[in-house]
């Protein structure tokens, strides 16, 4: 179940240990999204001798391919300019002048993914069988079902993947299943409550009109999936209400140029509100002063036109990348903000200039953070305690067992004590590589 990457520093030393389990005895893997955090180990997986099949939803494999080409271009990149310059941080990797994995072994997994749909179940072996629902949270993305016979008994498995949101723009709700035996689930946001749907254009409008006020930019650090191709929605929606003024709104991210035009390819998976749009010629993803940035020269002078500009750029949380070029242009102007839309890990720069850090390295130079910092989750993809307890209330008798995982420790352990107290199920929270054994 998935095969992600660690992207927090001080977690990035377990994408070079040998995997637990011996990659030759493995079946299949099965993806739930194309985040990296989920497949971004896959090349490593394929190049050690895993050779089974990659099931997942077509709009993951279509992504992952794009996701994983990128990360091993920038890895193969980055130890060649150290190699070069003889630069070395044994802290951040062990192998300091090797990449993770290069383009070719990215490649190499190419062949192995095998396609599924929604709610229909392949067999992965005798006795064992998947079936992949719709998770809301990203293109493509799945809640993965197992159904398991074994000497006479059965047992259901259930893995939540990332849950979305009910009520966002362009994906639909996400599926809420009714029984399963155990029950592992995310817990990104397992201890609180986002803002409401109906305050986040609000909210987003007030930022806009209030920094043009001041004469600065608005700066958007964003993942290339989903997050662009949302706020791209409500910027495009606050204009035509007359919310914000016309601004120019640059998208400087050839990767989530990329990934909106795999939304076209995947029209059967939107909510009925973009679909809609979409029947009537009306892409929600365009509109008149969107610019999309795609060379480098293009990107360096976006900062420096004089006007106030929205600028999205990733990564999302700032730990490469272009946007860090538009920090620095803008992190030290009062007048400008910096309007954070998603999670940022612990140990990224993102996570530093949200949790409040008044001075940040960006470009080898510590700069003040004058700027506005404006941190708005409900703009996440991720389901926050109360959408996850919505989903999990969908199932209707208790569980053998919950597993509670991809949460930061203290969050998952507040999860917990929440569901104890409303539901009285078994919970636990795994550490890492531990063992269970199921009755």
């Amino acid at each position: 179940m998935d095969c992600g990457l660690y992207q927090e520093r001080h977690f990035s030393g377990r994408n070079w240990a040998p995997f637990p389990v011996t990659p030759q005895t493995i079946d299949a893997v099965l993806l739930t999204h194309a985040h990296l955090d989920h497949c971004g180990l896959l090349p490593k997986l394929v190049h050690e001798g895993f050779g089974g099949k990659v099931y997942c939803t077509a709009a993951t494999a279509e992504l992952s391919r794009l996701f994983l080409m990128d990360f091993a271009h920038v890895q193969e990149h980055e130890a060649e300019f150290r190699h070069e310059t003889h630069e070395c941080d044994p802290v951040r990797r062990p192998y300091p002048e090797v990449p993770l994995y290069t383009t070719s072994q990215v490649k190499n997994c190419f062949p192995l993914f095998s396609p599924v749909r929604y709610e229909n179940s392949i067999a992965l072996r005798d006795g064992i069988e998947a079936t992949f629902y719709d998770a809301g949270h990203v293109l493509g993305s799945a809640i993965i079902k197992f159904e398991v016979k074994q000497g006479g008994e059965h047992r259901t498995l259930l893995f939540s993947g990332d849950i979305g949101r009910w009520g966002s723009p362009i994906l639909r709700d996400p599926t809420l299943l009714h029984e399963a035996d155990y029950v592992v689930v995310e817990s990104t946001y397992g201890d609180r409550l986002h803002e409401e749907q109906k305050n986040v254009e609000d909210m987003l409008a007030d930022v806009i009109n209030s920094t043009r006020k001041a004469g600065g930019n608005i700066v958007i650090p964003s993942f290339a999936l989903e997050r662009s191709q949302e706020i791209l929605y409500r910027l495009n929606k606050l204009r035509l209400e007359g919310r914000i003024p016309y601004l120019m709104v640059y998208l400087d991210s050839p990767m989530a140029t990329n990934v909106t035009e795999v939304f076209k390819h995947h029209l059967d998976l939107v909510d009925e509100e973009t679909s809609e749009l979409l029947r009537q010629g009306k892409s929600p993803f365009d509109f008149p002063g969107l610019r999309i940035v795609r060379t480098i020269e293009e990107s360096m002078v976006i900062d420096h036109t004089g006007d106030t500009a929205i600028i999205i750029a990733g990564s999302g949380m700032c730990t490469g990348g272009r946007i860090r070029h538009h920090l620095a242009s803008n992190i030290s102007r009062s007048e400008s903000a910096i309007l954070f839309v998603a999670y940022q890990a612990i140990g990224t720069l993102g996570r530093q200039i949200v949790e409040g850090s008044k001075q940040v390295g960006i470009l080898g130079q510590m700069r003040a953070v004058l700027a506005r910092i404006i941190h708005m989750n409900g703009l996440s993809g991720h389901a926050d305690r109360g959408e996850l307890f919505r989903w999990l209330s969908g199932l209707e008798k208790s569980p053998l067992h919950l597993f509670i995982t991809h949460g930061e420790l203290e969050v998952a352990c507040h999860f917990a004590q929440f569901l104890r107290e409303r539901t009285h199920w078994e919970i636990s929270v795994p550490k890492y590589q531990d063992e269970v054994i199921l009755n």
